[in-house]
């Protein structure tokens, strides 16, 4: 929901110096990566370095050029350790120390989790909730789309690429434009389907314009925070709007006000932006670990409220 717009805005803001770090500027990294790759990836070398790299490695696209900047990486690390400096960010991001292919361990890991909570809850919402569910189907494609955003999140924290970056940007935008969908099917839609309709027509046209944009012109990571965070305060500012003009009426979307409270609240975390601990834990691990209860706790708020809308439909049949 609101909190994918707020790791967005600071994904967006890393990303924006990612083009330039302290520790990839400096002349004694540059010089050990130009260094390490005259000597290592190409002719004989780069045969041998091929022959030795474990198989996992390469099918994650680990290259002899990537394998040297991770090297150097560490290298410029321990110097600045060693005259006493601050750890640097290399390309607008912490030093990681890789385990097996996963570039961040801890975050590919978190986000894993956060996916499957998301498939344990939808497996639980689909057991639960009968498909005559005015909602049911609005539902279960958020917990899809979800489910393809946690995906590629861990994907991207897995290798970050070109490719996995983008895809990671894209779909977590798509959760942001599907909550606001499903906000709008809840408190518009189930009165006027037609409006509903509409709307989902934007949505689709606002986000193809958007990636069409991004993908063909320009990956402008200025207009991607803009965009982003506009369309989170819409979603944030709904859901809560009509959570608290019914609290009275209906119990359960205090579930959903916890929800939308807690990931602004705890999308802060990032804002700590410290060097990861033991070279593995940072904020934005911590951020993505504290978040997978919030998410059981969401889709347990969607249950509720499919199954009270259930009841009120099938008493207004009884009536007519």
């Amino acid at each position: 929901m609101a909190g994918r717009a707020a790791r967005l805005v600071l994904l967006a803001g890393a990303a924006a110096i990612a083009s330039g770090s302290q520790g990839d500027r400096e002349p004694v990294y540059r010089d050990c990566v130009l260094q390490c790759e005259e000597r290592n990836c190409s002719g004989g070398a780069l045969k041998h370095f091929r022959s030795r790299q474990p198989i996992y490695m390469s099918l994650a696209g680990w290259t002899c050029p990537d394998d040297c900047k991770y090297e150097c990486m560490w290298v410029t690390v321990g110097l600045y350790l060693q005259e006493g400096h601050k750890v640097p960010q290399f390309h607008g991001k912490w030093p990681f120390s890789r385990f097996l292919f996963f570039q961040e361990p801890a975050s590919a890991v978190a986000s894993f989790l956060n996916g499957l909570a998301s498939l344990v809850m939808l497996c639980r919402y689909r057991t639960s909730v009968p498909a005559s569910s005015p909602m049911y189907h609005t539902c279960v494609a958020f917990a899809w789309v979800s489910l393809n955003a946690w995906f590629w999140s861990t994907v991207f924290h897995t290798r970050d690429t070109n490719l996995t970056e983008k895809m990671d940007y894209f779909c977590a935008s798509t959760v942001i434009l599907h909550s606001v969908y499903l906000c709008c099917v809840r408190t518009v839609g189930l009165q006027r389907p037609a409006v509903a309709s509409a709307f989902r027509a934007l949505l689709l046209l606002m986000l193809t314009a958007h990636i069409s944009y991004l993908s063909l012109i320009r990956f402008d990571y200025g207009y991607n925070l803009a965009a982003n965070v506009a369309i989170g305060l819409v979603n944030m500012v709904w859901w809560l709007a009509w959570c608290l003009r019914n609290q009275r009426r209906l119990p359960h979307v205090r579930k959903c006000v916890a929800v939308v409270l807690l990931l602004q609240g705890l999308s802060l975390l990032e804002l700590l932006d410290f060097p990861p601990l033991f070279w593995v834990l940072d904020a934005h691990a911590i951020w993505h670990i504290s978040t997978i209860p919030v998410h059981v706790l969401f889709f347990s708020f969607l249950e509720d409220d499919s199954l009270y809308l259930l009841k009120e439909s099938e008493a207004k049949f009884k009536l007519d």
